[in-house]
């Protein structure tokens, strides 16, 4: 497996957190983790499977998928090759009016964001492109041109930035009252803009924080003791709804991009 990152231009980076490339040269399976990010995903060549819920189904050609609370297993086929570009926090916004909390757990056409002639058109593009450096170019020409007047939400802003300070452990409430919001005010505006309410996308931080921080800490219940478990078998509950494995499980086998 070729696994390649490229930062976006200075016009897309506000919305854009990275482009992925992946390009297979032998069938591999890999976890994909919940994100904070929506993603778009172009596979032009090959094919992939991803299974959910015990359900294996094709990857389509052309995938927008928004944040959601589970893993999913994805397997690339020999000679498939996929684009994915991760939006920031509320990118998805800069391009489009569709409410980021619709794709919540989902993954739809893209055509609910972007035209589909200009998305087949990018796709065919990628497949002929001669090389990634040409791929990248063509992909940000794609979103360049369907860049909207960007509205930005300082108060969405200013608690994403409690939240990921915090490394997930804030209280909602605490939240609200800090940009003068009632607490339905906030969870409406915050998942409209970001794909998730505020408690959920918290989550997700704090697991990954616990992920990320776990080969540093003397046990795994110090580690959840740090990321604000107090209840293990709550832990667990979390952890295997976000992993798809007990945390033994995943700390043995665990490969992230």
């Amino acid at each position: 497996m070729i696994l390649q990152k490229f930062h976006p231009t200075a016009p897309l980076a506000p919305f854009i957190k990275e482009y992925t490339l992946i390009e297979s040269e032998q069938d591999f399976s890999n976890t994909i983790l919940p994100n904070v990010g929506i993603v778009l995903s172009f596979r032009y060549q090959g094919n992939i499977m991803i299974m959910e819920n015990d359900q294996t189904a094709l990857l389509p050609a052309i995938v927008l998928s928004g944040l959601r609370k589970s893993a999913r297993q994805v397997t690339y086929h020999k000679g498939a090759s996929n684009l994915l570009v991760t939006f920031k926090e509320g990118g998805i916004t800069a391009f489009s009016q569709v409410r980021a909390n619709e794709l919540f757990g989902l993954s739809v056409d893209a055509a609910h964001v972007f035209p589909t002639p200009s998305l087949l058109e990018v796709l065919e593009k990628l497949a002929l492109a001669s090389n990634h450096v040409l791929r990248i170019e063509q992909l940000e020409a794609f979103l360049l041109k369907h860049l909207k007047e960007p509205q930005p939400d300082q108060a969405i802003s200013h608690v994403l930035q409690q939240i990921n300070a915090s490394q997930g452990l804030v209280r909602m409430k605490d939240l609200a009252q800090s940009v003068y919001l009632s607490q339905d005010a906030f969870e409406k505006r915050f998942r409209a803009r970001i794909g998730s309410t505020p408690r959920q996308f918290a989550s997700i931080i704090r697991l990954q924080q616990l992920i990320k921080q776990y080969p540093h800490a003397s046990s795994l219940t110090e580690a959840s003791y740090e990321a604000g478990y107090f209840d293990q078998s709550h832990f667990i509950k979390d952890f295997r709804l976000f992993t798809g494995q007990t945390p033994s499980q995943f700390f043995k086998s665990v490969q992230l991009w």
